[in-house]
């Protein structure tokens, strides 16, 4: 059994997970990110999870961060207050928790769910995990061991950031029909595939209840399939991360 801690930018939610399984082990549990989204602030609203939780200190917790997380410390923050940029994640947890954590990117924690339990377990090779929302978040993982912080979605393609272009929240933004979206993904997944050459491609993120309306009309060397997990996955990698520390 490990504990789950999502971050978001509107609410931070937790659970128990079963390890042997991959599914939550009772009820998830859900508060609004605080405003502003401080460190020390987000940091109390996981005291408050795990309390609900009832979490025992033997319970390893691992804890998913939309944001690259280097040596345990955030280069840069898009989605939360900027105080958080510098800020060592590990050591704020673990003051406001009085336990040790694990941290780790989201997709990072997303992609770790889909090889230990989801779409692409017992898949050998090079996994590219890509979860598909306002922008493009990424997970490489390589015989189960997860090369962190790629930021995939940021790739330069055709002078655009790739996920101006490809991203599901810009097909909503620009009213794009499946097939004009289906396009900007081609060449989006093309490329990845002409630098990476990898042996799976998952695709996550909420248009991936849609998955027929699209994948279907990209032609790939590599296999490319839905997510499993959807939205437990960050919950579900961040308990397995924090499991194996």
């Amino acid at each position: 059994m490990a504990c789950g801690i999502d971050i978001g930018g509107s609410g931070i939610k937790s659970a128990l997970v079963n390890l042997e399984t991959g599914e939550l082990a009772g009820e998830r549990v859900r508060i609004e990110t605080p405003v502003p989204a401080t460190p020390e602030a987000v940091a109390e609203v996981c005291r408050q999870l795990l309390e609900q939780l009832e979490v025992g200190p033997e319970i390893p917790v691992g804890v998913a961060l939309p944001a690259p997380i280097v040596h345990g410390v955030v280069p840069f923050m898009a989605n939360l207050d900027q105080s958080w940029t510098g800020a060592n994640v590990n050591e704020v947890m673990e003051a406001a928790l009085g336990r040790p954590v694990v941290a780790l990117n989201d997709a990072d924690a997303a992609g770790l769910a889909e090889v230990a339990y989801g779409a692409a377990k017992g898949v050998p090779g090079t996994i590219i995990v890509t979860t598909q929302g306002t922008g493009i978040g990424s997970a490489v993982i390589v015989d189960g061991t997860l090369v962190p912080n790629t930021e995939l979605g940021h790739l330069e393609i055709d002078g655009h950031d790739a996920e101006k272009q490809a991203s599901a929240g810009q097909k909503t933004l620009q009213d794009l029909s499946w097939k004009k979206w289906a396009k900007r993904l081609q060449r989006y997944y093309s490329h990845v595939e002409m630098l990476f050459s990898p042996d799976l491609f998952v695709v996550g993120g909420g248009v991936s209840r849609k998955h027929e309306k699209f994948l279907p009309l990209l032609e790939l060397k590599t296999p490319i399939v839905p997510a499993q997990l959807l939205n437990t996955a960050g919950i579900v990698g961040a308990a397995y991360q924090a499991s194996r520390a």
